[in-house]
C-alpha cells in the first residue's frame, strides 16, 4: 500500500509557532513554502535581528551557528507538520550536525532561505541536507539529524 498524499504545502508563522517551541529572538524561520510531505521544504527569514548588535559591531555578520539552527528549525518543523494531523505539537531535538560549511557572510538586509531535503528517516529520527541561501547563492550548508519525541 502506498502512503496517502499530504496536502500541506506551506506553513505560516502561526503554524510554525504551533509546531516548534522556539520563540523570538531564537525563532529563525518566519514561513515555510514548497513543502513536500517530510521530503523537502524552503523556510525563510528576513534579517533585522538582534544578533547583529553584538556580532560584530561595525561589521555585522549573521552568526554561522544560527544559520545551521535555521536549517534545523526548518527541518524540525517539516518533521512535526508532516506528522501532526491534528495532534498536539511534539518536541524536536538535534541529533547531529555534519559537514557544515560557511561560504559567504550574511549581512543586515539579506533574506535567508533555508532549503532542506530529507536524506533518510528511521522511526522518529530524520536526517536532512540543508542549505542556507541568499539571493539564490549558497551561504552555508550542513547535514543535520533530528529526533521527534
Amino acid at each position: 500500500m502506498t502512503k496517502p498524499a499530504t496536502t500541506l504545502e506551506a506553513a505560516d508563522i502561526a503554524a510554525i509557532l504551533k509546531a516548534l517551541p522556539h520563540r523570538y529572538p531564537f525563532l529563525m524561520v518566519d514561513r515555510i513554502v514548497d513543502m513536500r510531505d517530510d521530503e523537502a521544504a524552503v523556510g525563510n527569514v528576513t534579517i533585522n535581528e538582534p544578533q547583529f548588535l553584538g556580532h560584530f559591531p561595525g561589521n555585522p555578520v549573521f552568526p554561522g551557528v544560527l544559520l545551521v539552527e535555521g536549517m534545523a528549525q526548518t527541518a524540525g518543523a517539516v518533521c512535526v507538520l508532516s506528522q501532526m494531523g491534528g495532534d498536539h505539537p511534539k518536541h524536536v531535538y538535534f541529533l547531529t550536525i555534519d559537514k557544515a560549511k560557511f561560504r559567504k557572510p550574511v549581512v543586515p538586509g539579506d533574506t535567508i532561505e533555508y532549503h532542506v531535503n530529507k536524506i533518510a528517516r528511521k522511526k522518529n529520527m530524520w536526517w536532512f541536507r540543508g542549505e542556507a541561501k541568499v539571493a539564490g547563492q549558497t551561504v552555508a550548508e550542513a547535514e543535520i539529524g533530528a529526533m521527534v519525541a
